[in-house]
């Protein structure tokens, strides 16, 4: 029925509204203990194990915070555990890895072009680069080479970009910025579920028996913490760049990911120098500009690789929208009103690549994005922008009845 298509695209707004809200949670407490660890000043008088204090004003009030580097002497009466933000945010964020792609695997996760599978092998693929890349990540920090903290993150820094590659090879452009994201969201996520908070429990449990704690369980636990701290702006880049084709849909794109961490890097560089009051580095927002002035260079170079674009068979739910009747007064209004944005080289102006790189100039382009046109065009009028190409309002009853019947006919 085509009441699916409504009912999805709302749960697809529900889940990702509650993947921001999560998101939100996360990331603000993050990046608050980061300033605050950074931030503590030691002190003559603190208490025995403390390390160091930081008095803060907000919301008219004082706090005074004080920090134990393994645990206090006794454990406290109420203690807030900081878990659930990251544990929602990555349930939130892969429901919508679900709903989105792999609901529209054959929309929004394969691109033909790049690899023919079918949707289950697209997802089972997904499923496994996710689980993989924690496993992976997890040995080489308890392997030698996690005794050397910048020398680990040198080499992960490899793996990133190797991945971001391989999604490239493996997905569309869009998902695989997504992927990136997703597999980046996912161990930052699972050092807090696997490693930060169960060494935290350790030293609760040490704490209760009258034990003294053991010091190596926060150390492991604050390098998995600064991993985190200098991923954590690249994820957001990804999550976001599903709205910019110059990101996700050029043939440098994974390059333009890599120079993405590096982003990550000189920002947090800065933040982290400015709260641990080590001056204020400057130069890492030149170097964050020239790097990101080098990726809008690569999103517009003339492509290295020429040649015809390889011709890809419709599918037989594409070949049923070619087939209803209505499609060629369909193809008419679409490739008047919509095609010159979408499309390979856009002429209107101010357009340099299609937007979300939807290109709607061929049958099958036009029956691969069926669905969408349904919902921008017909049910809503969300497109053309400011109904910029004066879609009239039969034409858009064309489009509800062209989508309509198909599903019917199904």
């Amino acid at each position: 029925m085509y009441e699916y298509a409504i009912a999805w695209e709302w749960l697809s707004f529900a889940v990702r509204w509650l993947h921001v809200i999560t998101a939100i949670a996360w990331i603000g407490s993050s990046f608050y203990f980061i300033a605050l660890d950074l931030g503590l000043v030691k002190r003559p008088g603190l208490p025995f194990g403390a390390y160091g204090e930081e008095w803060q004003v907000h919301g008219g009030g004082f706090y005074h915070i004080q920090k134990y580097l393994v645990a206090p002497a006794s454990m406290p009466e109420h203690l807030t555990w900081f878990k659930w933000e990251s544990y929602a945010t990555w349930l939130s964020g892969f429901a919508l890895l679900a709903v989105v792609y792999y609901g529209g695997a054959d929309l929004f996760l394969i691109d033909r072009t790049v690899l023919d599978i079918e949707p289950w092998q697209a997802i089972c693929l997904s499923l496994a680069s996710l689980a993989v890349g924690w496993i992976l990540y997890d040995l080489l920090c308890k392997s030698p080479l996690g005794r050397n903290t910048w020398g680990l993150m040198a080499f992960l820094y490899v793996v990133l970009i190797a991945m971001a590659w391989g999604y490239t090879q493996v997905f569309t452009g869009r998902a695989a910025f997504l992927h990136l994201g997703a597999f980046t969201a996912t161990i930052m996520s699972a050092n807090v579920f696997f490693i930060i908070i169960p060494n935290q429990k350790i030293v609760v449990a040490d704490l209760i028996a009258g034990r003294t704690p053991d010091p190596k369980y926060g150390v492991i636990a604050k390098q998995r913490s600064l991993h985190n701290n200098y991923l954590t702006l690249p994820v957001i880049f990804f999550m976001l760049s599903n709205h910019y084709p110059l990101a996700f849909a050029t043939e440098f794109n994974w390059i333009i990911a890599a120079l993405v961490f590096l982003m990550g890097v000189t920002i947090r560089h800065w933040f982290n120098t400015t709260h641990a009051r080590k001056g204020k580095p400057t130069w890492t927002w030149l170097v964050t500009v020239l790097i990101f002035i080098v990726i809008m260079w690569l999103s517009t170079v003339p492509k290295v690789l020429t040649g015809e674009e390889e011709q890809v068979s419709l599918s037989s739910r594409e070949q049923t929208f070619v087939a209803n009747g209505h499609f060629e007064a369909v193809r008419d209004v679409v490739q008047g009103r919509c095609s010159m944005c979408h499309a390979a080289e856009p002429v209107w102006e101010g357009i340099a690549r299609a937007p979300k790189n939807v290109k709607l100039e061929t049958d099958g382009e036009i029956a691969a994005h069926a669905r969408e046109i349904y919902l921008q065009a017909g049910r809503s009028h969300a497109m053309p922008p400011g109904n910029i190409t004066d879609l009239s309002a039969e034409e858009r009853q064309l489009l509800v009845a062209w989508y309509e019947t198909t599903v019917e006919g199904k």
